[in-house]
């Protein structure tokens, strides 16, 4: 579903774009169901995720005959996720009941994949299809030379990748590196969000604002190239991208028992745990990552999965 003012797109290989302009956010589900009742049959209706979107594209399918595929790109059964937000309990809810009706499901990773079937037990198909992720980008990538020189006075440079958002848990790296890293580390913030005032009091309060560096939102891959560890402290993700990204540079990865770290090889602790991980590895490394279970080989297979599991809907039940 798409908000905003924008003109219908003309059609282009075989896809148009109807975006809702709708007025509120409230609006888009019924306005994607009215523009969807005028389309033509379909075979399937695919929708982004099992929230507002997957209800929309169920009510689509019922008024088209149509079979309806749900992709679920987040954790949304992480007992984190409703604490995040009381939207996020109404989304549960609202997935409980599109899940139940889908015909097939595509997930990001085999730890959802086991909450959901865990949960529901649905009657459909579960099919684990990762995001792709351009890791030659990430294994050729070079710091630049301004960069290198920014932080030349550290001999350690942690670095976090994130939307400064609540469920991204940034502050748990702000703490442990306050807590564990030596003098001469510094932590590296690439990405912005609702957090950033509130991460930069809490440096300043733990007396470290002088070695963390707030950057804005930035290209990562030479941030990647130039740090020593990558910190991913959130309390859920459904997928994980950056550990993707910084285990595709060859860069170790500290995170939370979230998405794809535990499959992919990054070092995985609890919360509670982190801060002595991160002295752990002062201590005696890792200080290089490796990526491994990372399933295609180019674009163009990621697309050829992504759609034999959209043509698979068709011939379920």
């Amino acid at each position: 579903m798409c908000g905003g003012k924008f003109e219908k797109a003309s059609p282009r290989k075989g896809v148009t774009l109807y975006p809702t302009n709708s007025r509120s956010r409230f609006r888009r589900v019924f306005d994607a169901v009215r523009i969807g009742k005028t389309l033509a049959p379909a075979d399937v209706v695919t929708v982004q995720d099992p929230f507002e979107t997957g209800l929309a594209g169920l009510l689509i399918a019922r008024h088209l005959g149509a079979k309806l595929h749900v992709q679920v790109h987040t954790d949304f059964l992480s007992p984190s996720y409703g604490r995040v937000s009381p939207l996020n309990i109404v989304r549960q809810r609202i997935a409980s009941y599109v899940i139940a009706h889908a015909d097939r499901i595509r997930v990001v990773s085999e730890d959802i994949k086991q909450a959901i079937e865990g949960r529901y037990r649905p009657r459909a198909p579960i099919s684990v299809l990762p995001i792709f992720v351009d890791i030659e980008k990430f294994k050729s990538a070079s710091a630049l030379a301004d960069l290198v020189q920014k932080f030349a006075g550290y001999k350690t440079r942690l670095l976090v990748v994130s939307r400064l958002e609540q469920e991204k848990n940034v502050a748990l790296a702000v703490t442990a590196f306050a807590k564990a890293a030596p003098k001469d580390a510094c932590l590296i913030i690439v990405g912005d969000g609702r957090q950033h005032a509130a991460l930069k009091r809490q440096a300043q309060d733990l007396g470290v604002m002088a070695r963390v560096f707030f950057e804005g939102r930035q290209d990562a891959a030479p941030y990647y190239a130039l740090a020593d560890l990558v910190l991913v402290p959130s309390v859920y993700e459904g997928y994980g991208l950056v550990i993707i990204e910084a285990l595709a540079a060859g860069k170790p990865v500290l995170s939370t028992d979230v998405g794809i770290a535990r499959e992919a090889g990054a070092i995985v602790v609890t919360p509670e745990q982190f801060e002595n991980a991160l002295k752990g590895w002062f201590e005696s490394g890792p200080h290089t990552g490796a990526l491994i279970k990372y399933p295609y080989e180019s674009f163009e297979a990621y697309v050829k999965a992504y759609g034999e599991d959209v043509a698979a809907t068709f011939s379920e039940g």
